[in-house]
């Protein structure tokens, strides 16, 4: 039914494509460079258990996440249950009662409410005396002016910048604009702790945000840099003094990196990363075409198929609950795995909302494989991201919108 609608976006869409190919060749050259500087062997893939003392291959790896990032050191660890496990950990390793986090790109991701303490959770930074303040976006860009006066009293300890939009309608954080921000910041304070979010953002650009002057830089590896290969961990990568705070923060005070057994998965994070220019790639060039498909047929998208990409995050707005249940449904009808299970809106652990989650991956919530979920709240908007291939990933798509198009 939609096949002329197909052929004719694939013929439209060619030279985003080879902008997205070329991004992949340069970050291909720079993850094997950093494999060949550490000379990664098939010993490095051996396990630890226990303590994890002296495990050659976990160090390697982080010695490689280190070059890939241009950063001083890194901590990557399957220990880290998720990208918000590993946000807490840095925030609670940074911050002390009476310190003040202020997030310059409006409220944080729904999981952290209980992190930051917007619900009052008694384990939250809130409860451990930390204040918190925020600066809203303006018209998709940072406030510079109110950020350079709050920034200049020199009482902010840490600024957190989420680059992906969360579940807001937002446009996401792209590193030119990083890199701005970054630099009117340390106009007015040098000793101010730059944190950046950057889940879903790894390898959509050739930079990364330590490259443009952040201090630490926090992700998950069931997302991008784990290419549907690493089974959960996430990664914090920039300066030393920083990395060794978060590893006592996770491990034990003390002991920082010299502990924390790998229990076999480091072969999976080196593949995972291997493998992920190509994957985001693949990643990309689905929610292009889906953007171009879902803008003809008259739905609201951004970004639409042309702009330019700071994450692998495509935004459908519905203005209808029916018809987000219905896409979210067709994406798991289009996935390898429980494509026979019928996703529902149901309440799900750190969000307030229901959520509609369509995930029928390898990997339980493994965004980087194809995925598909949203808050059931007006204007009820769909998150589309991920696919292996662009070839299952078209597929997926397809199959989501007839699953709309046709109820």
């Amino acid at each position: 039914m939609f096949d002329n609608l197909v052929s004719e976006a694939e013929n439209s869409i060619q030279s985003v494509f080879k902008k997205i190919e070329d991004v992949a060749y340069f970050n291909s050259k720079k993850v094997l460079n950093a494999f060949w500087s550490e000379n990664i062997s098939e010993a490095h893939f051996n396990s630890t258990m226990g303590y994890g003392y002296g495990d050659l291959g976990r160090d390697a790896l982080e010695r490689v996440y280190a070059k890939v990032f241009a950063s001083e050191d890194a901590l990557v660890r399957n220990q880290f249950i998720s990208g918000t496990h590993a946000l807490s950990t840095a925030f609670f390793a940074l911050l002390r009662p009476g310190d003040t986090l202020l997030s310059i790109t409006g409220k944080p991701y729904d999981t952290l409410d209980s992190v930051i303490g917007f619900n009052d959770n008694a384990s939250s930074l809130k409860a451990f005396g930390v204040k918190y303040e925020q600066i809203d976006l303006i018209d998709n860009d940072f406030d510079y002016d109110l950020i350079k006066k709050r920034v200049a009293k020199n009482n902010i300890k840490v600024i957190e910048i989420q680059r992906s939009i969360g579940y807001s309608m937002r446009k996401s954080i792209s590193i030119d604009s990083l890199e701005k921000v970054i630099k009117v910041i340390r106009e007015v304070n040098k000793d101010v702790i730059i944190m950046v979010d950057n889940c879903y953002c790894e390898f959509v650009s050739i930079k990364e945000p330590i490259e443009v002057g952040a201090d630490i830089c926090v992700g998950s590896l069931i997302k991008n840099l784990g290419a549907g290969i690493a089974s959960n961990g996430a990664y914090i990568v920039g300066r030393k003094d920083l990395i060794h705070l978060c590893s006592e923060r996770l491990n034990v005070a003390g002991e920082a990196k010299e502990v924390g057994p790998s229990l076999g998965a480091t072969k999976s994070f080196f593949q995972g990363l291997y493998m992920a220019p190509s994957v985001v790639a693949s990643s990309l060039k689905t929610v292009v075409l889906a953007s171009y498909l879902l803008e003809n047929l008259g739905y609201q998208v951004s970004p639409k198929w042309n702009e330019e990409r700071a994450d692998i995050v495509q935004t459908i707005t519905f203005n209808d609950e029916n018809k987000l249940i219905k896409f979210v449904q067709g994406i798991q009808k289009g996935s390898a795995i429980d494509a026979s299970a019928i996703p529902v809106p149901s309440d799900m652990p750190g969000y307030d909302d229901k959520i509609i989650m369509a995930s029928g991956s390898f990997t339980q919530g493994s965004s980087i494989e194809l995925s598909c979920d949203g808050p059931i709240r007006p204007p009820y908007i769909a998150y589309l991201q991920g696919s292996l291939t662009y070839e299952y990933g078209k597929i997926g798509i397809l199959r989501a919108i007839e699953n709309l198009e046709n109820n």
